[in-house]
């Protein structure tokens, strides 16, 4: 594997056919308190890149070009919150867009295990490391831990992909999944504005 570190952009020359593993970085899970610090990205060529940024400063043309691309699919793993975090910092929204945790939801209900450690686990036999989860991402430094755990959160999606795809037209459940992954830029756009922990579909 791969990793390159870039501070601020993505080098304009960088280009991701057909589809990229994106994830985000944050001081924390408040998204009018805590700042974006990072979002990673993987291609189909394995390669890992990760972009850094410094506090309140997030003019990042190529990257936003990247994500706002149609042509591209942008995999996430729990997408509701990346989406937000990036519309908060970047003003985009990307699409179009692919959830796995919304497709494991879908398709694994014999569980309710639907992080991505349980996911790559169990469908594709790797033990993910994450200890470095809860930790400084806004430092100056970051360690070798940290750039590995931020890598290997893009590193299994689009496998992952694959294996909940064939789940979902195994169970019927394809025409669902789109719906809600299409509805995932207007929940994003709720939570950034106030209404994150309160259902409004809700009957009270």
């Amino acid at each position: 594997m791969t990793i390159t570190l870039h501070h601020g952009d993505l080098p304009s020359d960088i280009t991701f056919p057909q589809s990229v593993a994106v994830d985000t970085e944050t001081m924390g899970l408040n998204h009018a308190r805590d700042r974006l610090c990072m979002v990673q990205l993987r291609g189909l060529n394995g390669e890992v890149h990760l972009v850094r940024f410094s506090p309140h400063e997030f003019d990042a043309p190529n990257l936003v070009r990247l994500l706002s691309d149609e042509s591209v699919v942008k995999i996430f793993h729990f997408a509701r919150f990346d989406l937000a975090a990036i519309k908060n910092a970047l003003d985009v929204l990307p699409y179009p867009i692919y959830c796995t945790k919304i497709a494991s939801n879908l398709v694994r209900t014999y569980t309710d295990r639907h992080g991505l450690k349980d996911l790559v686990k169990e469908l594709l036999g790797i033990d993910l490391n994450k200890t470095a989860q809860s930790s400084d991402w806004g430092n100056d430094s970051l360690t070798s831990e940290q750039l590995e755990y931020a890598a290997q959160d893009v590193l299994h999606l689009h496998a992952l992909r694959e294996k909940l795809d064939t789940m979902l037209l195994r169970e019927g459940r394809m025409g669902l999944f789109q719906a809600c992954v299409e509805f995932l830029p207007v929940r994003a756009m709720l939570d950034l504005a106030g209404w994150e922990s309160k259902d409004i579909f809700a009957h009270h």
